[in-house]
């Protein structure tokens, strides 16, 4: 593990070979919530020994519908994330979109992520790299794994060397996404943590409701085949009532099925071995 991670995860018990975990509901909806996820995950992050981030967006700012929920308020939301890890011992993962908001959540959040979308936004690539933070890159839907050196060297040029990438897959046709597993291997070749997410990866976008579809039934296939090519972390988000989730719940996992996939998946982490 790179000395960042495990200088993040300092203040949690775990198992060194174990892959490592950002997870949580797609954006922040209430204290309540983010509070429920945090313990539930932590709790059984921890029985597991699987290292374990905090994720929530304080703020949708891509959606496809103009009514779509987009938050509840960013410096509210950016609190109540940050009170959960504090309240739990975890770091947290958010979304920034624009090169002004890199700093604000700079205080708030232990790693800043950069949206698929935005992935090649040189000036946001470098505003985020430049508060130090830990950058987790999505690796964009018509971007391929070689292609993300790019985006690598821009935030190492802003001298940041703390950089993960994000593996969500690619576009295929209007209305689907497809994994190609090639790329966990080719963004490694950069010197950096890949990472599998597996429920943005099944997201069936470009509906005619204005609402993104998804496959939550494969989300095991998923994440076993990402684990199986030696994903370093997986990324998954999880609600209690994915139905009633205010933002992609077509394709987030049901809060209590995540205890019995992520048994399942460190079994195959360990009977794979060390990567």
């Amino acid at each position: 593990m790179e000395k960042f991670l495990k200088d993040l995860f300092a203040n949690q018990s775990y198992d060194a070979e174990n892959f490592f975990l950002l997870a949580g509901p797609c954006v922040v909806e209430s204290e309540d919530l983010i509070l429920e996820v945090a313990e539930k995950v932590s709790t059984i992050c921890k029985n597991l020994g699987i290292p374990f981030i905090l994720k929530s967006s304080y703020r949708k700012a891509n959606r496809t519908s103009g009514s779509s929920f987009t938050g509840i308020g960013d410096e509210v939301a950016m609190k109540i994330l940050q009170h959960a890890g504090q309240q739990f011992s975890l770091p947290v993962v958010t979304d920034i979109h624009s090169s002004e908001e890199a700093v604000k959540a700079a205080a708030y959040a232990d790693v800043l992520q950069i949206p698929a979308f935005l992935c090649r936004q040189t000036d946001l690539l470098v505003a985020a790299a430049k508060t130090g933070k830990i950058i987790n890159v999505k690796k964009g839907q018509f971007v391929s794994g070689e292609a993300m050196k790019f985006a690598v060297d821009k935030i190492r040029q802003a001298g940041n060397e703390k950089i993960m990438l994000t593996e969500r897959g690619t576009t295929f046709g209007y209305q689907d996404l497809v994994v190609d597993y090639r790329n966990i291997p080719a963004m490694q070749a950069h010197g950096v943590p890949v990472i599998m997410d597996v429920t943005h990866a099944l997201q069936q976008p470009n509906q005619p409701s204005g609402i993104t579809g998804g496959n939550p039934q494969l989300i095991g296939t998923i994440a076993k085949a990402a684990i199986a090519v030696g994903a370093d972390g997986i990324f998954i988000e999880t609600h209690p009532n994915p139905a009633q989730a205010k933002s992609d719940g077509a394709n987030m996992l049901k809060l209590d099925l995540l205890e019995g996939l992520l048994q399942q998946l460190v079994k195959l982490r360990k009977a794979i071995g060390p990567q």
